[in-house]
């Protein structure tokens, strides 16, 4: 893998960028996203598609030179996507997304292309990760194959608009109709060691953002996807333990420890009983801040 690259455990945020806007995707270097995304797909019209592809190369090399982790999403293989690859992979994206997917054989015909450009312009070999995009409920079923099908599958992405267009449902800014595709999903994710990364929240308001999170973080997603920079700071705010995460869960771990000292299994802590599971999930959260620099080794 290349040096210096945000390590995935540590990626938060996954900002989507118009892949024919110039200038949006110069300026996303100066934003919080944890990882910036040129969109070839839904963000680019039909006409400008080959002015997006153009712009690829001097993209990623710029986000690249500015230590930010470098995606593109391209469009579906037989859509588009093999010309958007040709177009981005001399500059070594860091990640691929890959939209619609449907199958394990998508997957598989994705990481054989990469393979080969890797090859054409010597990249290190394996260094190029994919991120498939569940949009409907059929791929929703797929999640476990698909995520273990190739090495270089590290993570999920869960759609949103995509998803509830195909399920039928109505959308809403409290996104109850994509509660079980979104729990299922990061399950399944979870039962194959890849990241989970949730929808994105598409109305522009920071407050239901914000509460988006909150719920996504409760259940258990580290990592969600954006659609406006504006949302990312909050993102990484809301998935990174906070002061009082941290100060909790190290009161947690004494207490336990004090008891498994004692010969005690289990000890009473502000109403609860903390046990095994819990004493371990603390120690998670202080890892996870350790990784993040806000408490010392």
């Amino acid at each position: 893998m290349r040096t210096g690259r945000r390590p995935l455990e540590l990626r938060r945020s996954w900002l989507f960028l118009p892949g024919a806007d110039q200038k949006a995707l110069l300026a996303a270097r100066e934003s919080a996203a944890d990882v910036l995304i040129q969109e070839l797909e839904d963000f680019v019209p039909p006409n400008r598609k080959e002015q997006a592809r153009a712009l690829a190369v001097g993209t990623i090399g710029a986000w690249k030179a500015a230590r930010r982790v470098a995606g593109v999403r391209v469009n579906p293989l037989i859509a588009g996507g093999l010309e958007d690859l040709e177009a981005c992979m001399p500059a070594g994206p860091d990640v691929v997304l890959l939209p619609k997917t449907g199958t394990v054989a998508d997957v598989l015909q994705l990481a054989g292309e990469i393979d080969r450009l890797e090859q054409r312009h010597k990249l290190t070999p394996g260094s190029t990760e994919i991120v498939p995009n569940i949009e409907s409920a059929a791929a929703l079923l797929q999640v476990v194959a698909i995520a273990r099908c190739s090495p270089r599958v590290v993570a999920c992405l869960l759609a949103s608009e995509d998803m509830a267009a195909d399920l039928g449902a109505e959308r809403g800014r409290d996104a109850i109709e994509l509660a079980y595709a979104r729990q299922r999903f990061l399950v399944d994710c979870r039962a194959a060691r890849v990241v989970a990364i949730d929808c994105p929240y598409t109305w522009r308001d920071q407050r239901g953002l914000e509460t988006d999170t909150r719920w996504a973080r409760r259940l258990g997603y580290r990592a969600k996807s954006a659609v406006l920079p504006e949302h990312c700071a909050a993102i990484n705010d809301l998935l990174t333990p906070s002061r009082e995460e941290i100060e909790r869960s190290r009161a947690t771990i004494a207490a336990f420890e004090r008891a498994q000292a004692a010969g005690a299994g289990a000890v009473a802590e502000n109403e609860r009983m903390v046990e095994t599971p819990i004493y371990r999930m603390a120690r998670r959260i202080i890892d996870r801040a350790r990784a993040f620099g806000l408490v010392a080794d």
